[in-house]
């Protein structure tokens, strides 16, 4: 009996759901739980859905997302620290008719990239920044984040952020939305599937705008946990997200075109 291809199978078994294309086999080094790998595969989903894989463009930066490339299967670029909106600007420039988008921490994006976050998106930038929040430097041991919360711990405040010595947290996506630059911002988040349809939805929504050729820079924000950073495992920290993340920064659209 000769072997049945895998859609051969899916259609025998009336699946609903595979793995798209664009992900690569290679293992994701993620922690167990986390919600990079969720973010990445509806990314992935959008573009590939979209039919737009040989036309998209990625840039990642350092941090978690460091090694996006080796799990997108699309064109990726690495950036400097901090530096991927300004990379983007030069790719979306040269490349007018590609969809370019940046996946970013919150420690890459809201500290060492502030200036080229803001700045590009002051200038009305045409492509997507994907914005991964959970609150601390996760790569990197844990440290305190712009984004930390209030009495929130971290490796750099083990007793919590104390805001009189500290700062106050940065609420970066609402900071954004108020640049003239700035065309769709929303937050959004993976970690139910009713959250995940959301996200997916928004990011859609963003690709549909660069196709669109409106100008401004779209902005989607996912708060998500960091589970070993938290000292947490998944369930707890997503109980703790949906306790603590959430009503601090809320989820849901803070800017869309009028």
């Amino acid at each position: 009996m000769a072997e049945l291809t895998f859609d051969q199978i899916a259609k025998e078994e009336n699946l609903v759901y595979k793995k798209t294309s664009l992900l690569t086999d290679k293992a994701m080094s993620y922690c167990p739980g986390c919600g990079h790998g969720t973010a990445h595969r509806i990314l992935m989903e959008v573009i590939d859905e979209m039919g737009y894989q040989d036309k998209t463009i990625g840039v990642a930066p350092v941090g978690c997302s460091v090694l996006a490339y080796e799990f997108m299967n699309i064109d990726v670029q690495q950036a400097a620290h901090g530096r991927a909106p300004a990379l983007a600007t030069a790719i979306k420039r040269l490349n007018p008719n590609h969809f370019v988008f940046t996946y970013q921490g919150d420690g890459d994006l809201a500290a060492i990239g502030t200036a080229e976050t803001i700045h590009s998106i002051n200038r009305g930038e045409n492509f997507l920044i994907v914005f991964i929040n959970n609150g601390i430097y996760g790569m990197t041991g844990g440290q305190m984040a712009p984004t930390t919360l209030p009495n929130m711990k971290a490796s750099t405040c083990p007793y919590g952020r104390d805001t009189s010595i500290m700062g106050n947290p940065l609420k970066i996506t609402e900071l954004i939305a108020t640049l003239p630059g700035a065309y769709y911002v929303t937050r959004q988040s993976v970690h139910t599937p009713a959250a995940v349809r959301k996200a997916k939805k928004a990011l859609k929504n963003a690709f549909d705008y660069q196709l669109n050729r409106k100008l401004g820079t779209c902005f989607v924000e996912i708060v998500s946990n960091c589970n070993s950073g938290w000292k947490m495992t998944p369930v707890q920290a997503n109980k703790w997200m949906e306790e603590n993340m959430f009503p601090f920064y809320p989820l849901g659209d803070i800017k869309v075109p009028q």
